[in-house]
């Protein structure tokens, strides 16, 4: 099993920055891709960004391009998301989930994933 624990959460101003990181155990690190999800309130669980196993290769959802940037310390077994200009709209439960490529259905698909992380609330104020 993979065990995914994120920190950073918390409140931010809108147009502030804020950065979250994920800790795995349980599995070599270098061996799983990892995404970046968050769910609103009344919505799915929505796709932001992805990294791939040796963080040479990064992929983000439109509305976050430009502002979010994924990367990861394998040596640290750990995945970060800065998140820069923070909007209203980007307030959600964020969520780390790992991939060890057996599923193959895309990174943008959640059920692509298979470890996940609790969540963590994201605030954003006006």
């Amino acid at each position: 099993q993979v065990q995914l624990v994120e920190s950073g959460g918390g409140l931010v101003q809108a147009g502030g920055s804020l950065r979250l990181s994920c800790a795995a155990s349980g599995r070599t690190f270098s061996s799983l891709s990892m995404g970046w999800f968050r769910q609103a309130p009344g919505k799915e669980r929505e796709f932001v960004a992805r990294i791939s196993r040796s963080g040479g290769s990064t992929y983000y959802a439109d509305s976050v391009k430009g502002r979010f940037t994924i990367s990861r310390d394998n040596a640290k077994n750990t995945v970060y998301v800065q998140m820069n200009s923070r909007k209203p709209e980007d307030a959600a439960v964020d969520y780390c989930p790992a991939d060890t490529g057996v599923r193959r259905l895309g990174a943008t698909r959640h059920s692509s994933y298979d470890y996940w992380s609790q969540g963590t609330q994201v605030t954003v104020s006006s």
